[in-house]
């Protein structure tokens, strides 16, 4: 007898509206498998929610903060209902692209160079690295938030507008191609590459049909095509992920070390245009398939 999953989806960060079709392809595709299966659109009264209901599985596909950053992770634990993808630990950390930098760069792989300020400081002083610099939230996802400073003089930054936490990453700008690699258990599963016209892969390229192209496999030289799958793998190893992630790259062919690491995602949209499911079905894994494991596979990690 298949167990009680409760899918928990929605909630309040700026990732919420795509947390929503992500959770609804998952419901749809459980219950299509016969899992009984109980939609949560989850708010502040979880804990209650979930003592009520009683599941015996959580399949977790929350994005952003409180989703993604170990928050719920940590109520789970606390509650002892097993759950997908990575636990509180690997969550916070991949979650903080500083910490992810540090061990990734600690691991041989190449990140490009960044620095952490703050709102005001970014604000009114004079920026820490001469353009061209990309501005994100250090703890969040989906390029949310994310500027890309080409020109001297350009505000970076307007701290009336920013509600993404007290701190900013300026990163140095690499220019290049745009690659990503899911790892699903210990296996990288694929490289592909993001063509578009945003000036980067933001939030509304990622999850608007049409907006981006997506090339599967990559066509870039079979050495790169490795050297990514590789490092995709040692960076789910090093950050201690479970269940599947992926991490983004960016691809300077005029640099013969060209092969960036710019963050890694523990919760991956899986929204009908969303990369994972599009490079699982690649390796031949249906998408209810992909969704079935992540059950299975869910777990407590004390």
């Amino acid at each position: 007898m298949k167990r009680h999953v409760a899918v928990l989806m929605g909630g309040w960060s700026a990732e919420r509206e795509v947390s929503l079709v992500s959770g609804q392809a998952a419901v749809e595709a459980l219950r299509a498998r016969g899992w009984p299966v109980t939609a949560i659109d989850v708010d502040r009264d979880l804990p209650a929610v979930l003592s009520d209901l009683r599941p015996d599985v959580v399949y977790n596909a929350l994005h952003g903060r409180f989703g993604e950053d170990g928050t719920v992770q940590g109520l789970l634990e606390i509650m002892g209902i097993p759950y997908s993808h990575s636990g509180v630990l690997a969550s916070a950390l991949a979650m903080n692209k500083q910490m992810t930098k540090r061990l990734c760069a600690s691991a041989g792989l190449r990140c490009a160079d960044a620095v952490i300020t703050t709102v005001e400081a970014l604000a009114s002083g004079p920026p820490p690295m001469d353009p061209p610099y990309v501005v994100k939230p250090n703890a969040e996802g989906s390029s949310v938030g994310v500027k890309i400073v080409r020109e001297p003089g350009e505000r970076p930054i307007d701290r009336n507008q920013w509600p993404y936490g007290p701190e900013v990453m300026v990163e140095r700008y690499i220019k290049g191609r745009e690659l990503t690699v899911a790892v699903l258990g210990d296996r990288p599963l694929a490289v592909t590459e993001i063509r578009h016209d945003h000036g980067f892969f933001d939030y509304h390229a990622k999850y608007t049909a049409n907006e981006a192209v997506h090339l599967i496999p990559a066509p870039i030289a079979p050495e790169i095509y490795q050297r990514a799958l590789d490092h995709a793998l040692t960076a789910h190893r090093v950050l201690g992920c479970r269940g599947v992630s992926r991490a983004d790259f960016r691809l300077d062919e005029d640099d013969p070390d060209g092969l960036f690491l710019l963050e890694v995602n523990t919760q991956p949209g899986m929204t009908p245009v969303s990369l994972v499911p599009e490079q699982a079905a690649h390796v031949g894994i249906a998408f209810a398939d992909l969704v079935e494991r992540l059950v299975e596979e869910a777990r407590c990690d004390v």
